[in-house]
C-alpha cells in the first residue's frame, strides 16, 4: 500500500510544481534601446506566450528612427526621462558616432557612455514608486541586459534573482569569469581570428590584460551610484553582481563565433529574431519583381549613417548602387537624405524595414550591413552573403568572423569608393562560393537540437524550478585570487624544491667534508 501511495504523492507534487511554474512571474529590464530593446522584446514575448506572467521595465526612448512600436502581450512599466536628459544622451551618442568617422573605435571610448548610464542610473534608482511596486510583485526571476550595469543594481535593489542575457558577443567574458585563453580567443576589438600568428598573440595578450583595466574603470564609474543607494554593510561591486547571476546567456551561435571554452552557467542562445519570413507589402513586392533575375540587395547600416553622415560616404555608395543591375532597398531616414543628392534610379529608401522578412525573400542576393549581431544572425539563418561596413563596438569583430567563415567580405567606411564598392558587390554575388558558405552556416544554425525559443524557455524554467543556478556556477567564484592563480600551490612547490635542494647541498657538503677528513687522517 505504501509502495503504491508514494508514486501518487510524487506525481501530485510534480503536477503542483508544474502548475506553479506555468504562472512564474518574470521581470525583464531594458534601459539601452535599439537592437538591445528589440531582443529583450522578443524574450518577453516568448516567455509571455508560454504561460508566464511577464512585465518589462524599460525607458520610453528607444533610439530607433522609423521604428513604430506595436502592442505587446506582456505588461510594461515605463520610465520616461526628462527632456534635458534625453537631449544630453542624444548629444553624447551623436558625438560618439562622429568620433567613429575620425578614428577607430577603442574600448575606452565607451567610458563617456557608461558615465551617462551611471548618471541615468541615479534617476532610475530614485523612482521609488515604480521600484516599490516592482518589489511588491515578488518576481521569481528577472532577465537583464549586462551592457548597462545599472540593470544589475536595479535587480539587486529589488532583491530578485536574475539571468544576464547579453545582446552581443563574448565581450563580457572577463567580468563573469569565462575562460578566455589569449592564445586562441581573440579579445574584444582586436580584429583577430582564432588562428593568430606570434605577433597577434602578443598583441592579444596585452589586450587581455588591458581588459581588466577597462573593467576596473567601469567599476569606478558606478561606484558613486552604489555608495548612494546601498548601505555601507551591504554594498556590492559590479564584479560581485556579475558572478551572482544565476545564468549568463549570450546572443551568439557557433555558426558565427569561433570555438572557445564555456562554463556550465554560460549558454549560447542565438537567432531569436531569425524566423521564417512573412509576406511583404505589395508595393515592395512590385519593386523587387522589377529586378528580374538580378534580384535585390538589402542595405541596413543602422541609425548612425542617417543621423551622422559624411556627404562623400553617402555619395560614393549611391554612385556604386547606380552601377549595379540589382535593385537596392536601403533603410535610411528619408527626411535626412542629402537634399542635393538624387537617389540612384534602382534605389528605394525606407525609414524602417523588417530585415528578417527581406532576407528570407527568394530574390535576395546580398546584405550590406554594419555588422550588428542580430542582423548577421538573420543573414546566417537565411543563408545570405554579407558585405560588411563595420562602424563601432563589436561590429568589426563580428564581420571578421563572417569573413573567416567565407560568407562575406568587409570594407572600412573610409575606404569606400564607388568603383571599388561596386566591384566588391558583384564579386560577392557572382562568386558562388560565398553563397555556398552562407548556406553551409545556415544548415549549421538551423540543425541545432532545439530552436532558440525552446532553449530560452527551457533554461529560464530550469533556473526557476531548481531554485537558482548555484549548481552551474564554478567554485572559482568563491576562491580568492591567489588560489585561482595557484600562487599558494606554486609557492609550496617552490619551497619544497628549495628545501630539497638545500638538503641535497648540505648532504653533499657533509659527504665531501667527511671524505676530506678521512683522507687527511690517512695522510697523517
Amino acid at each position: 500500500m505504501a509502495g503504491g501511495r508514494a508514486p501518487r504523492v510524487l506525481i501530485l507534487l510534480c503536477i503542483l510544481h508544474l502548475h506553479c511554474l506555468q504562472g512564474a512571474k518574470i521581470l525583464t529590464i531594458s534601459f539601452v534601446g535599439g537592437s538591445h530593446y528589440l531582443l529583450m522584446d522578443d524574450i518577453s514575448q516568448i516567455l509571455q506566450d508560454n504561460g508566464h506572467d511577464v512585465r518589462m521595465f524599460y525607458q520610453g526612448y528607444q533610439n530607433m528612427q522609423g521604428y513604430e512600436k506595436t502592442s505587446v502581450p506582456y505588461a510594461v512599466s515605463t520610465y520616461n526621462m526628462e527632456e534635458k536628459y534625453l537631449k544630453a544622451y542624444d548629444e553624447l551618442f551623436h558625438e560618439y558616432q562622429r568620433e567613429i568617422f575620425i578614428s577607430r573605435d577603442r574600448p575606452q571610448s565607451l567610458f563617456p557612455l557608461m558615465t551617462l548610464y551611471a548618471k541615468h542610473c541615479r534617476l532610475y534608482m530614485n523612482q521609488t514608486d515604480i521600484l516599490d511596486f516592482l518589489k511588491q510583485e515578488n518576481y521569481d526571476i528577472a532577465i537583464v541586459d549586462p551592457f548597462n550595469p545599472c540593470h544589475f543594481l536595479i535587480v539587486e535593489k529589488l532583491g530578485i534573482p536574475y539571468i544576464a542575457f547579453f545582446a552581443g558577443p563574448f565581450s563580457y567574458s572577463l567580468g563573469n569569469g569565462l575562460p578566455s585563453p589569449p592564445s586562441y580567443v581573440p579579445m574584444y576589438l582586436s580584429g583577430f581570428t582564432d588562428r593568430m600568428n606570434f605577433l597577434e598573440r602578443v598583441i592579444n595578450t596585452f589586450m587581455y590584460l588591458g581588459s581588466y583595466m577597462v573593467e576596473i574603470r567601469n567599476e569606478e564609474i558606478f561606484s558613486g551610484v552604489i555608495e548612494e543607494h546601498f548601505p555601507p554593510d551591504s554594498r556590492p561591486t559590479l564584479s560581485d553582481l556579475y558572478n551572482k547571476a544565476e545564468l549568463w546567456i549570450y546572443n551568439m551561435d557557433f555558426s558565427i563565433e569561433f570555438p572557445r571554452p564555456l562554463l556550465p552557467h554560460i549558454q549560447c542562445i542565438s537567432g531569436l529574431r531569425a524566423k521564417p519570413p512573412k509576406s511583404l507589402s505589395q508595393d515592395l513586392e512590385d519593386f523587387i519583381a522589377e529586378s528580374g533575375d538580378s534580384g535585390f540587395i538589402l542595405v541596413t547600416l543602422g541609425p548612425i549613417i542617417s543621423a551622422v553622415y559624411r556627404m562623400d560616404f553617402i555619395k560614393e555608395m549611391n554612385s556604386a548602387f547606380a552601377s549595379v543591375p540589382q535593385k537596392i532597398i536601403w533603410q535610411f531616414k528619408v527626411s535626412q537624405w542629402p537634399k542635393d543628392l538624387k537617389p540612384a534610379p534602382n534605389l528605394r529608401l525606407l525609414d524602417w524595414v523588417n530585415q528578417n522578412d527581406l532576407l528570407g525573400h527568394p530574390k535576395i542576393r546580398l546584405l550590406v550591413a554594419h555588422g550588428g549581431l542580430n542582423g548577421l544572425t538573420e543573414a546566417v539563418y537565411h543563408g545570405v552573403p554579407v558585405l560588411g561596413i563595420p562602424l563601432f563596438a563589436d561590429q568589426p569583430d563580428n564581420i571578421v568572423r563572417i569573413k573567416a567563415k567565407h560568407m562575406g567580405e568587409y570594407i572600412p567606411f573610409y575606404e569606400i569608393k564607388s568603383d571599388k564598392f561596386a566591384n566588391m558587390i558583384q564579386k560577392l554575388i557572382k562568386d558562388k562560393s560565398y553563397k555556398m558558405a552562407a548556406m553551409k552556416q545556415s544548415v549549421i544554425m538551423r540543425s541545432r537540437p532545439f530552436p532558440p525559443d525552446q532553449q530560452l524557455l527551457g533554461w529560464v524554467e530550469h533556473i526557476i524550478r531548481s531554485g537558482g543556478g548555484g549548481h552551474l556556477r564554478p567554485y572559482s567564484y568563491q576562491q580568492p585570487w591567489y588560489q585561482q592563480l595557484l600562487l599558494d600551490v606554486i609557492l609550496f612547490i617552490f619551497s619544497c624544491v628549495a628545501l630539497l635542494i638545500y638538503i641535497i647541498v648540505k648532504v653533499i657538503r657533509f659527504l665531501i667534508h667527511l671524505l676530506y677528513s678521512r683522507k687527511k687522517q690517512k695522510q697523517n
